[in-house]
């Protein structure tokens, strides 16, 4: 990177990871005791990736900050990778939850907070109909059934370097030639990818086009902005066409809103005015609790009543026996009812914006050639110029200034979205907050930038 001192990083990066274990002796402690029953010494294998040598332990978190169990309290800017957006530990949402838990979990029978939420959905959304699963990935593992059994067709198409959870058929990239290839540091691969997914690159109408004239893609699934390579946004018009595309060839067009609901109460679909056939979101919208859900047209609902109406449909493919529960219902009700409302958006814009501002009058200060990216209250800055596609967005990935600038913060008691120099904005973060990310950020591009 332009301006930045290469073996001064090194340097510097083992200083701080020094200054990591000198900071959590509890959490390391806790991190050799996890390795006698954890895979790896973590409960997720992602875990392993943080910065730092071995994961912080957690204690409490509310609002938008945490303390971890060296009793070290942190500005929170990751909130769980979206699923925390709403703040942590909302009093409305722990007492939801208290009440149900009270009065029973799980029984495979609806009750009113189902219909509640159906209609607040529509409300933001547009979209009329809705069913409920326990996180995004299986939402869209069921779209992907529902589309394929509407359309007669066998295969899907996404975008390249896209992520949509652990489904199968979406962990691709697409290949120099145009063709279909496992993403890398997908495990375990059951089947050649080409046989379900076609990939087509963001911000490409004549690419989209040319892969759904071959006509054995039932749907398109994709986020309206990426944000799991980063956020790369859309170029004027290039939505406007995707549904035009879509409809001509009969492909059912599915959004994924589970991080772009960053954009509004409604997401980008209200925000933007789009029209999906169907719609899948999770993470936030349960305030914390596992939950998930997916809408779609009243035209695509009524050809698919009749399929999830059939004696068959417990061996459908979709659903689950906890998905629907009394308790993610609850949690989902109590954070619809109360957050992520157009007040909270009011806030937590601006508060992006102000990161924003400071983070590229920092990175300017030092003559790089850096960009910074919002969308909503997201966040991000890259070490370039701004991709307008998944590959180039993946090619600007420089591991060991992140991890340089992830644990420096870190270590000042600031953290951003592992794997990503994201920030996320929550109704209980302040100015304070964003300065103080600032000054660090400011400061760690001191420690290795040249005068």
């Amino acid at each position: 990177m332009s301006g930045t001192n290469r073996n001064l990083l090194s340097q510097m990066y083992q200083s701080e990871c020094e200054l990591f274990a000198r900071l959590h002796p509890r959490s390391a402690e806790l991190a050799r005791g996890a390795r006698q029953n954890l895979v790896s010494g973590v409960p997720m294998p992602w875990m392993t990736r943080l910065p730092g040598g071995f994961p912080l332990f957690l204690d409490e978190a509310r609002g938008g900050h945490f303390t971890d169990v060296d009793g070290r309290e942190y500005v929170d800017f990751c909130l769980g990778d979206t699923g925390a957006m709403t703040g942590h530990a909302l009093p409305q949402v722990a007492e939801a939850i208290h009440h149900r838990a009270l009065n029973g979990i799980t029984t495979m029978l609806p009750n009113e907070d189902a219909q509640w939420v159906a209609a607040e959905l529509e409300r933001r959304f547009g979209l009329t109909k809705w069913q409920f699963a326990m996180t995004a990935t299986d939402a869209n593992r069921f779209v992907l059934r529902f589309a394929r059994e509407l359309t007669g067709r066998p295969k899907i198409a996404v975008m390249d370097w896209c992520y949509h959870g652990t489904v199968d058929e979406t962990l691709v990239i697409r290949g120099e030639n145009g063709e279909t290839l496992s993403r890398p540091g997908s495990t375990g691969r059951g089947f050649d990818p080409a046989i379900t997914t076609r990939v087509v690159p963001f911000n490409n109408e004549e690419e989209l086009e040319k892969v759904l004239a071959i006509g054995d893609v039932a749907c398109l699934l994709m986020e309206p902005a990426l944000t799991n390579i980063g956020i790369v946004l859309p170029e004027p018009g290039y939505l406007d066409a995707v549904r035009s595309i879509t409809r001509k060839y009969g492909v059912l067009l599915i959004i994924d809103e589970t991080h772009t609901i960053c954009a509004g109460p409604g997401g980008c679909t209200r925000a933007w005015n789009l029209e999906p056939d169907l719609f899948v979101i999770g993470k936030p919208i349960g305030g914390g609790m596992p939950a998930a859900v997916y809408g779609m047209t009243s035209e695509v609902a009524t050809r698919l009543e009749a399929l999830m109406t059939s004696n068959e449909v417990d061996v459908s493919g979709v659903g689950g026996t906890l998905t629907g529960n009394a308790l993610a219902l609850a949690a989902v009700r109590a954070t619809l009812s109360t957050t992520l409302l157009q007040s909270d958006f009011d806030r937590m814009i601006p508060l992006a914006t102000r990161w924003t501002t400071g983070v590229r009058e920092s990175f300017e200060a030092f003559s790089l050639n850096w960009h910074v990216q919002q969308l909503g209250c997201r966040a991000e800055y890259w070490f370039g110029p701004p991709p307008n596609d998944g590959a180039s967005a993946a090619a600007t990935g420089d591991h060991d200034l992140e991890s340089y600038l992830h644990l420096y913060a870190l270590n000042r008691c600031v953290l951003l979205t592992p794997f990503h120099n994201m920030a996320l904005m929550c109704p209980s973060h302040t100015s304070e907050d964003v300065d103080r990310h600032t000054q660090v950020f400011s400061d760690s591009l001191q420690s290795i930038c040249g005068s």
